[in-house]
């Protein structure tokens, strides 16, 4: 898995991927298609894809947004423009003014979204201990006998976490682009 932000430098050219690129686009539509994975809608492999699996290159990704001179001109445009919402919140992105109004409206969303996942941790755990008793203690293919046992939990412990994080991550996603948007708000760097 690549990290946000991945790019590929080749022959002049920055290739990396948007929200827009990824959702909404017909080319977007087929990477989610071929990927196997949501993260890996920003990686190395997704960008070849969407741009007709070119070779070559070389391979690029930064985690610090702490300054813009770690990114390509394209990209540092891209940002400030604010075409990775919905993708990432890379807070050094933000004053720390604005980090702390950011953390402050994100509280509760987060509270929220821990407690949903404890819950279905919770519930996930007790039932695949149960299938382990059940698989250990069977003589004949224990395996299909756990995932037969674990298949039903497994969709509610996907469906509950899949919910939470979508609500949480639109939450804090919405929250900090929000608050990027005001020049004033973004570390001074970013301006």
């Amino acid at each position: 898995m690549c990290e946000f932000l991945s790019w590929i430098e080749k022959d002049g050219n920055v290739y990396y991927l948007t929200y827009r690129d990824i959702y909404n686009t017909k080319r977007g539509k087929e990477l989610r298609d071929y990927c196997k994975n949501k993260d890996d809608y920003i990686g190395h492999g997704a960008i070849r894809h969407y741009y007709d699996n070119f070779v070559g290159g070389k391979k690029r990704e930064c985690t610090d947004f702490s300054t813009p001179n770690r990114f390509p001109t394209e990209i540092v445009s891209a940002v400030k423009k604010g075409e990775f919402r919905g993708l990432r919140t890379p807070v050094e992105l933000l004053s720390a003014e604005a980090g702390k109004v950011y953390d402050a409206a994100t509280a509760e969303p987060q509270k929220v979204y821990y407690a949903v996942m404890a819950e279905a941790q919770k519930v996930y755990y007790a039932v695949m201990a149960e299938a382990q008793k059940v698989y250990y203690a069977a003589t004949a293919e224990p395996q299909k006998v756990y995932y037969a046992v674990m298949a039903e939990p497994q969709k509610v412990y996907d469906a509950a976490t899949a919910e939470a994080q979508k609500v949480y991550y639109a939450a804090i996603d919405k929250e900090f682009w929000d608050l990027f948007k005001v020049k004033k708000n973004r570390n001074p760097l970013w301006r």
